[in-house]
């Protein structure tokens, strides 16, 4: 993946050294988000869930303490910065295509936690999430580790695909299909809603395929067929089957909520292959019902 010298959004914020208080707010579609992460993520549901409602009574603060970056966090606040003005520049066109201009997302990048407008505190431990009470991205850079060490998603594209599949959401929320989705769950059964946050999620996958489609036509950044694979493989390393199998030793699909392996893999190369957002309704796909 060639990304130096690619163009760079400039909306990065940078909020390392600053941590948020213990306030998380369950209210809308920002708090499920955050939740439906955190347990993605591998955490303890009953403790997440106490921590989310401890959290509502408590008051919120911002502590800010010295940050030093390293050089590797550099480099990665560069490539991400890349990567960001990349997703402008091919949703921008997309968007022109179809008589309409595209809002850009902020991308906060922080340490350990930070505190939101709209989804109360977000923590490294969700890993990177959307929110869109305030219409930006969260992005711990020590997630870049995880991805490899943890997921075994390597390559510098397996993080290119983190970035691209939030800034996927930021497309369901400026088109609306969001608002529909946090509409439903009060109308739904667990398990009912776990379908719809699974087609979601396979949606927000098949719109970064979408950018790694036009990346070429559109910005600065070079891809080979490889860094495509490990888009692919790093879709894979985070379906709900593998992540449950890893984590507990096998699997529930009643308790999916972001899509298997194969099907993360398989939406994100529809979108590569397509580059057609029409294509990315996967709320009309019957095997996912």
């Amino acid at each position: 993946m060639k990304w130096q010298g690619g163009r760079r959004s400039g909306n990065v914020e940078d909020k390392r050294g600053m941590s948020g208080g213990q306030k998380l707010t369950l209210g809308g579609i920002g708090g499920v988000i955050v939740l439906i992460v955190g347990l993605l993520m591998g955490g303890d549901p009953a403790q997440i869930l106490e921590q989310m409602q401890q959290g509502q009574s408590s008051g919120a603060s911002t502590v800010e303490t010295p940050y030093e970056s390293t050089p590797e966090e550099d480099k990665l606040l560069d490539f991400a910065d890349v990567v960001l003005g990349s997703t402008e520049d091919v949703w921008t066109n997309v968007f022109k295509k179809e008589g309409e201009s595209y809002p850009k997302t902020v991308l906060t990048v922080y340490n350990g936690a930070v505190e939101t407008a709209g989804c109360g505190t977000g923590k490294s431990s969700y890993g990177p999430f959307y929110c869109p009470g305030d219409r930006k991205i969260y992005l711990d850079l020590s997630f870049n580790k995880e991805l490899s060490q943890k997921y075994g998603a390597k390559g510098e594209f397996a993080l290119a695909y983190v970035i691209a599949h939030e800034v996927g959401h930021h497309i369901q929320n400026v088109l609306g299909v969001l608002d529909q989705t946090n509409a439903m769950r009060a109308k739904l059964s667990e398990r009912e809603y776990n379908k719809i946050s699974v087609m979601t999620e396979l949606q927000a996958d098949f719109y970064a395929g979408v950018w790694a489609h036009y990346v070429k036509d559109y910005s600065q950044i070079e891809l080979t067929y490889d860094d495509i694979l490990d888009g692919m493989r790093a879709a894979a390393a985070v379906g709900d089957d593998h992540l449950q199998e890893q984590a507990y030793g096998s699997s529930n699909p009643e308790s999916f909520t972001h899509g298997t392996s194969e099907q993360r893999a398989f939406w994100f190369k529809k979108g590569y292959d397509t580059g057609d957002i029409q294509a990315g309704n996967t709320f009309n796909d019957p095997s996912l019902k």
